[in-house]
């Protein structure tokens, strides 16, 4: 797919230009994202995160080429983010990695840049991230790794309980007169609770019921969500990146607990990670700052304090996934100025 930049940013100057075209990676849990930047237009692209994440960046890199009508030669840099950046490496492309948090916070920036609060969910983790609103960098965040709960794993997981796909949640959600309440904040005992009211609904009204239980589910992600927004507080104008973004109930949920709406966006947010991970590569690219291989521990773009700190927060998430630390609980909050 094809976006002009020019949709977006109206006469505003766009800053993050070089002269040959960027790609940002994002790598996630379930989907991986692919941009290719140029001067005017902004090509996306998507597939499913595959086995191995080198094939599945070659394949994203393929795709864009195809889309944008662009050689492999001409790219100037690739900047990745998302959980499978640690393991990529490109030989004849000048390459870099940053962290999720700062791809998607620049990302919103760079066609958004009156946002100021950002919630991102994704299919593994929710993030909520205040941004510096004349940079795009990340001033405060709260990440939630203690469970899939507030997840796009645990909606997956309740639409499969309902028997509906994951694309129909948010629309039952949103027909719902009567959500149901899921008190449970474990994705295990929450999916006891929501077999209970499927069963007690099948006898009653059964498309009502699904409805309610779907409203009630996505309630009890954004209560979760939310959490994370008291902890950094919340700045309007808010915007929603991430995969599940594009779902009208958990918009309409997250909403209505915060008091706030979120900024109308034309753009896929799903892609927001990739995008700002593009716009690391023009600046990367501009400072000559590339590296012949991701090394996660030694060679990445933190610089300053809170970077460092993101780096360390989704380092232990990725190990954890990796079934190393799964004892290690924990809800925390981090800001500019903590120790």
């Amino acid at each position: 797919m094809k976006y002009r930049l020019d949709e977006f940013i109206g006469g505003r100057p766009w800053k993050f230009t070089y002269d040959r075209p960027v790609i940002g990676l994002d790598l996630g849990s379930r989907a991986s994202k692919g941009v290719l930047l140029t001067g005017k237009d902004i090509f996306v692209t998507l597939i499913a995160t595959g086995l191995y994440m080198q094939e599945t960046a070659d394949e994203l890199i393929e795709k864009l080429l195809v889309l944008a009508n662009v050689q492999r030669s001409e790219i100037g840099f690739i900047t990745s983010t998302g959980y499978g950046r640690i393991a990529l490496s490109f030989n004849d492309i000048p390459f870099d990695v940053v962290t999720e948090i700062s791809c998607h916070a620049m990302g919103a920036h760079a066609l958004y840049p009156e946002a100021r609060t950002i919630i991102d969910i994704g299919g593994q983790d929710s993030k909520a991230i205040k941004v510096d609103r004349t940079n795009g960098m990340v001033v405060e965040f709260a990440m939630n790794d203690k469970c899939a709960a507030g997840t796009g794993q645990f909606l997956e997981k309740a639409a499969v309980l309902l028997g509906i796909t994951l694309d129909q949640m948010g629309t039952y959600a949103l027909t719902s007169k009567s959500p149901a309440i899921i008190s449970s904040q474990c994705v295990v005992f929450a999916e006891s609770e929501v077999i209970s009211l499927r069963a007690k609904g099948a006898r009653v009204n059964d498309s009502e019921a699904v409805a309610n239980i779907a409203a009630g589910i996505h309630y009890s992600a954004a209560r979760r969500v939310s959490n994370l927004l008291g902890r950094i507080g919340t700045e309007p104008e808010l915007i929603f990146t991430g995969g599940v973004s594009n779902n009208p109930g958990m918009r309409h949920a997250l909403e209505e607990l915060i008091g706030n709406s979120f900024i109308p966006t034309t753009f896929d947010m799903i892609y927001a990670g990739a995008l700002g991970a593009a716009v690391y590569a023009t600046q990367h690219a501009a400072r000559g700052t590339a590296v012949s291989s991701a090394s996660f521990d030694k060679q990445h773009t933190a610089t300053t304090h809170i970077n460092e700190l993101i780096e360390q927060e989704q380092r232990a998430f990725i190990d954890k996934t990796d079934g190393r630390k799964k004892g290690r609980l924990f809800l925390r909050l981090y800001t500019a100025g903590s120790a």
